[in-house]
């Protein structure tokens, strides 16, 4: 064990964010859980929390072993991968829907141990690196659209639009995370404005083509539709009971919060262990207990924008900023949601919310940023190595390593 924290690298102050915000979420994924077990009837308190340390160890392990790679290793490792996840979600959207109405098509569920793997969290920071590694080679050349269709908007398009009819909120998150990796990396903003253009008449196109024909895409455009109107829509509907109860939680917390384990609302909200697991925290730990959690995730924020300031190599850069500026995002609107600053999305608290995909993908990006961040993997790269690594199979690297 003192061997492991002895061979930890990486910016340090990202790892303790990490490992409090981790350490923290014992406690409410315990308390919320007792709406799965007593409510939902699934499984006992013990048995959530098992499986959420089990999960955030695997998750931790990624961290350990992310963060040892060589930076400029991602370059090729983002070419492998891209091919990959495009088709997992191609899979994924070919299950369909269940005959209850739920959407399978999210989900992979992995054998033996149980637990599901959702191919557009592993997508959406594969592409953040390819589309990182694409500004890093043309950073020195004039880009033209015509240039950038094939190698750039061509993936950005499939896996958009792969995600797009089972999960709008995480299409809507990468395609907007693209568009401001792109602004960073120097994408001429008049193609820029087109392609938020294109992308609102395509998203158009669906909702139309959705609702014209409801057979193609079940369940998925009502839902947003009935998210919409339930937020802009000022009187309480059938919609609008989950945001209402998260509100109840924040309103009956008060400034000092509950107590620990002491929540309400646990037992009537839903995704009260994942989705609303911030209301569930101010109902417990008080105004002060999310003032400080959100605190948390803008101290982080400032350290990502410390490590990519002191990166050596344009790919660096815009790979720290790509992988770590999505964390912050999905838990600003996470809290916005509890909050009804936002409609409902279904996106989880990052290291905190129960569940497997996003905790692994966060620390996947996590271990990323750790790797930019260690200092003789930077010196390493502002040798040369970072922009000859371009086209260098990652393969070939790591065996002749061996």
């Amino acid at each position: 064990m003192l061997n492991i924290f002895q061979n930890i690298k990486g910016d340090k102050a990202i790892w303790a964010i990490a490992a409090l915000l981790a350490l923290f979420s014992f406690l409410p994924v315990y308390s919320a859980s007792s709406n799965l077990v007593y409510v939902v009837g699934n499984g006992t308190p013990v048995g959530h929390l098992v499986k959420h340390a089990i999960l955030l160890f695997l998750g931790f392990g990624i961290i350990y072993g992310v963060h040892k790679i060589p930076t400029h290793f991602f370059k090729g490792l983002s070419m492998i991968a891209l091919p990959i996840v495009l088709v997992l979600l191609i899979f994924v959207l070919a299950q369909g829907t269940s005959g209850g109405g739920t959407n399978d098509s999210r989900w992979i569920r992995l054998p033996l141990v149980g637990f599901g793997f959702q191919p557009s969290n592993l997508a959406a920071v594969v592409l953040m690196i390819y589309v990182a590694r694409y500004f890093s080679k043309v950073r020195e050349i004039k880009i033209t659209f015509k240039e950038s269709i094939l190698p750039l908007w061509l993936p950005v398009f499939l896996v958009v639009a792969l995600i797009l009819p089972a999960n709008f909120s995480t299409a809507a998150i990468v395609f907007a995370m693209v568009m401001v990796l792109c602004f960073l990396g120097g994408y001429p903003m008049k193609y820029l404005l087109g392609i938020i253009g294109a992308g609102m008449l395509f998203l158009t196109i669906f909702v139309l083509t959705a609702k014209a024909f409801p057979d193609l895409f079940p369940n998925r455009v009502d839902t947003w539709m009935s998210r919409i109107d339930s937020f802009s829509n000022p009187e309480d509907t059938e919609g609008s009971y989950q945001i209402e109860r998260a509100k109840i939680a924040i309103a009956t917390g008060g400034v000092m919060g509950k107590g620990a384990g002491k929540s309400v609302q646990k037992n009537f909200l839903p995704q009260s262990s994942s989705d609303f697991i911030y209301a569930i925290i101010v109902e417990e730990y008080g105004l002060i207990g999310g003032f400080v959690l959100m605190l948390f995730y803008l101290f982080l924020l400032f350290r990502i924008v410390v490590v990519a300031n002191g990166c050596a190599s344009v790919f660096s850069k815009l790979l720290v900023l790509g992988v770590g500026l999505p964390i912050v995002f999905q838990a600003l609107i996470n809290m916005a949601v509890a909050v009804e600053l936002f409609p409902v999305t279904g996106q989880n608290l990052p290291l905190i919310s129960s569940g497997g995909t996003s905790s692994w993908m966060t620390c996947l990006a996590i271990g990323i940023i750790l790797s930019a961040s260690n200092k003789s993997i930077a010196q390493e790269s502002a040798s040369g190595n970072d922009v000859d690594m371009d086209e260098t199979n990652p393969l070939e690297i790591l065996s002749g390593q061996l």
